[in-house]
């Protein structure tokens, strides 16, 4: 069966918010250190419009969401309008899968769209595969931060890449 992307819907928060939380508790892909709850996101999620910067996209295998994408606002300066910040998040189950390069892939077409310059990732390091699904995607590492999270009982350094568009 294939995977479909498409725009995220209140359906789809849960499960957003239940792969997030994976993320949250198993892992230093976030610097978050507390599981959030469905209302608690609720801001979150109303940030995100159907069309134009900033979107919401899931992966979906039949009715399962496998992961999902967004572009965010990358800075609240009105000059950053034309910068993005990009994220994706996978089941951990369906990783290796291509969902990640299916939801990038759609994010990016629609980004394309949008009068946008530059798009931005910051990577907790060591990530070999996310590193290499935003170099597939164009991205390039324009530095590291040395340290700046702490998580699990050990520092974490975030290497930033960016992309044109």
């Amino acid at each position: 069966m294939s995977i479909d992307v498409d725009n995220a819907g209140p359906g789809d928060y849960a499960r957003i918010v239940d792969i997030y939380n994976h993320y949250v508790l198993n892992s230093a892909a976030t610097f978050d250190t507390q599981p959030f709850s469905l209302g608690e996101r609720a801001p979150w999620f109303a940030q995100f419009e159907s069309t134009g910067p900033y979107q919401l996209l899931v992966a979906r295998r039949g009715d399962d969401v496998l992961g999902y994408a967004y572009a965010w606002r990358f800075n609240p300066r009105p000059a950053y309008d034309i910068s993005v910040e990009t994220t994706v998040y996978v089941d951990p189950d369906t990783l290796g899968g291509g969902v990640g390069s299916a939801l990038y892939a759609e994010l990016f077409r629609r980004l394309a769209d949008c009068d946008l310059h530059g798009a931005y990732a910051g990577i907790t390091l060591p990530n070999d595969a996310s590193v290499r699904l935003h170099q597939r995607f164009g991205f390039h590492e324009i530095g590291v931060e040395s340290e700046v999270g702490y998580k699990f009982d050990r520092y974490w350094s975030v290497g930033r890449y960016e992309r044109r568009l």
